[in-house]
């Protein structure tokens, strides 16, 4: 296989599924203006030789512009985003835009089919990967999630893309508020950031292997937007994504329109550290806090009881800050995640040695 390059036009296998065309690479620069064009993009083979597909949407507009890619369906248990970019793409019109959005659905095809989080693969006895680990792939490399990564970077990102929103949710078992990671220290980021209406912001460098984390080597302004839980519609969070993600659509002048509402005036809790408390021993989880509660040093936030129902175990909070992320499996093993709490590293005090995690949800 050969890398795209900026000059090498939409490749066309020939094939159709469910009447769209499918790709095998795309550029956007070929693309009639004023329309909307659909795809399936033809990622990795299976151990059958088919290959997985990849839905994509372009709503190119008339004139030229940013393009930008929304991205859902990193993980497969994720949908919340795959109905907000669904519902930002129905609420264009190229013919009226300028510049180029660009949607991508079900990026881990198996494990949406599943929806479940991580790339079923048949190797190594049925091995799970993260398709959010191994970004920006390796058309060649040791595993078909990485080949695809590959596939899709070289072919469908790289040479395509200006801004890039990827959208996610917590994982199975677990939930999560209206959040941002960005790396506020760039202000593209944070002006972008700032445009979404939500609970928290995170300032945040990025994890090593995410498509975050690709798109900030490529030099190329990104954000991970994450819409609550994993599982389900979530029509409040969805809301506050597109009105969020319109606003940036406006502020690099796409679409025409106001402003609307913004971190401002959501109140957005910033801050740039998580304390992650993990369970010290099996049992069952009740959790004394939710998402949002502010939480100060001390404060038990948990605590976890055996099958006769003693208290075995009892967890506080070491920081002042809001609880961003919990567990909602009441059953819990030992060093499973009970929740994370957002703070901001300058303002807290800490009584104890924490965890300075990434998020898992990532």
């Amino acid at each position: 296989m050969t890398t795209l390059i900026s000059s090498e036009k939409t490749v066309y296998t020939g094939d159709q599924i469910q009447g769209a065309p499918v790709i095998s690479q795309l550029n956007v620069n070929d693309l009639e203006p004023g329309k909307t064009h659909r795809f399936f993009f033809q990622g990795v083979q299976m151990g059958t030789g088919q290959h997985w597909y990849v839905p994509v949407v372009v709503a190119k507009g008339d004139r030229d512009g940013k393009r930008i890619s929304l991205t859902a369906g990193v993980h497969g248990d994720e949908l919340s985003p795959v109905n907000a970019v669904q519902r930002i793409m129905a609420s264009l019109d190229p013919a009226k835009m300028s510049g180029t959005v660009i949607a991508i659905y079900d990026l881990s095809r198996p494990a949406k089919e599943y929806t479940q989080r991580m790339w079923p693969t048949a190797q190594s006895g049925g091995s799970l990967v993260d398709l959010n680990r191994v970004w920006p792939g390796d058309e060649i490399g040791d595993n078909a999630p990485t080949r695809h990564a590959g596939i899709l970077w070289n072919r469908l990102f790289k040479h395509n893309i200006d801004v890039a929103l990827d959208y996610h949710t917590g994982a199975t078992g677990g939930d999560f508020t209206m959040f941002i990671f960005a790396d506020l220290r760039k202000p593209e980021i944070r002006q972008i950031a700032e445009l979404f209406p939500i609970e928290q912001i995170k300032n945040d460098p990025g994890e090593d292997g995410t498509l975050e984390m690709a798109f900030v080597d490529a030099d190329i302004p990104v954000m991970t937007i994450e819409i609550g839980g994993p599982r389900s519609f979530d029509a409040r969070k969805i809301a506050m994504t597109v009105e969020g993600s319109l606003n940036v659509l406006k502020h690099y002048k796409l679409i025409d329109g106001n402003i609307d509402r913004t971190s401002r005036e959501a109140r957005t809790f910033f801050g740039d550290t998580f304390e992650t408390i993990r369970s010290t021993m099996g049992g069952y989880l009740e959790l004394l806090v939710d998402l949002r509660d502010k939480v100060t040093p001390g404060q038990r936030v948990a605590i976890q009881r055996n099958s006769f129902g003693d208290v075995v175990a009892e967890y506080a909070a070491s920081v002042s800050g809001e609880v961003a992320t919990i567990a909602r499996d009441a059953l819990s093993e030992p060093g499973s995640r009970v929740m994370q709490i957002l703070y901001n590293s300058m303002d807290s005090k800490r009584n104890t040695d924490i965890c300075h995690e990434p998020g898992d949800d990532y």
